[in-house]
């Protein structure tokens, strides 16, 4: 099966598991390779497919081609994932959500920092996924969802915290999911960057995963690359060495407000793939450099929190907005940077 899955596994670019390879007839005629695969993965949608060629997962004669390559005789196609071929049993655990509303339709949580949304390559278990299928017995999914995804209508990374809403029927599931689709979803995060960012801004830039490294993504200045993204900020407070913001969301692509704010020179507080698990800083003591990066160690990643979240309510029509604390770890952070003497 081929993964439409936006999160991005942790291996190296070698480990890769190959779980399907053709050879092409000698009498086939020249065919783009969507179209060629569809044909022999019938219960694989063209769309997947397209979508495996754009993340470098097909592989022609060893090298990755996009989706309107055309193949010839004798090619050797092979499509290749990173996770082993195995079938993910979604098992029910016991995780305590801290669930802070629940009706009839729905469900909206509070993801804790290190809790990974669902199942894949490395993570079988543990998962918000596995802790939803202990809690609810039949969460619908919708057909275009990895491995099932029971509710999931949208996600957050690992080491994000916060808000995430959780469809209990399919008709809740297929509303809220157009709303996320339409742009018409309130999403406020706060995050903490490096550096001092007086004003706010717009960022409008394609991000789509890194040529370079599978493991991250990237920002495009061209349109051809990529997938449009749209990233609202402005400053909440400013320690001088960094600056509380906040981000409003039009677009949801995976790890959008980690590269955007990398790309503006601003990357988010101990986020280890956009480079900000370090100080930032030349000018400072060796004493002051010290107290900075034990600081860095109160969080598990990345300085970011889903803290806003507002929708229509499937059912009803009625406008909800939940707002949500940050962490603990988080705030602990923001009290150092309020009382240390040299943040201005």
């Amino acid at each position: 099966m081929l993964n439409n899955n936006d999160d991005i596994a942790e291996h190296d670019e070698e480990d890769l598991f190959e779980h399907h390879r053709f050879q092409v007839d000698p009498g086939q005629q020249i065919l783009r390779i969507d179209k060629y695969l569809i044909d022999r993965l019938p219960k694989t949608s063209r769309n997947r497919i397209q979508v495996a060629a754009r993340n470098g997962s097909i592989l022609v004669n060893g090298k990755a081609v996009k989706p309107n390559h055309r193949i010839k005789p004798k090619d050797d196609i092979s499509i290749v994932m990173p996770y082993p071929v195995r079938e993910l049993k979604l098992i029910p655990q016991n995780l305590n959500l801290n669930v802070l509303y629940e009706d009839d339709s729905l469900l909206v949580i509070n993801k804790p920092s290190g809790l990974v949304v669902h199942p894949g390559y490395g993570n079988y278990s543990g998962t918000l996924v596995n802790g939803l299928v202990y809690h609810f017995e039949n969460l619908p999914s919708l057909p275009h969802n990895y491995y099932g995804r029971p509710g999931l209508v949208h996600r957050i990374d690992k080491n994000t915290s916060g808000l995430l809403v959780i469809a209990k029927t399919e008709d809740a599931l297929t509303h809220l999911a157009k709303q996320f689709f339409d742009k018409t979803t309130q999403r406020i995060y706060y995050a903490l960057v490096w550096g001092n960012l007086k004003e706010g801004g717009t960022i409008v830039k394609n991000v789509g995963r890194s040529p370079k490294n599978r493991k991250i993504m990237t920002v495009f200045e061209e349109d051809s690359e990529g997938k449009i993204a749209i990233t609202h900020y402005k400053p909440l407070k400013n320690y001088g060495i960094v600056t509380l913001i906040e981000c409003r969301l039009e677009t949801g692509r995976t790890h959008q407000i980690r590269v955007h704010l990398q790309s503006i020179g601003h990357p988010l507080f101990n986020d280890p793939e956009y480079g900000g698990n370090k100080v930032l800083r030349s000018n400072l003591s060796g004493a002051q450099r010290a107290l900075i990066e034990k600081t860095l160690f109160l969080l598990p990643g990345q300085a970011l929190h889903a803290k806003t979240l507002g929708f229509k309510h499937p059912e009803t029509g009625e406008l909800l907005s939940f707002d949500s604390d940050l962490p603990e770890k988080f705030q602990e952070v923001l009290n150092f940077w309020s009382n240390t003497p040299f943040g201005i």
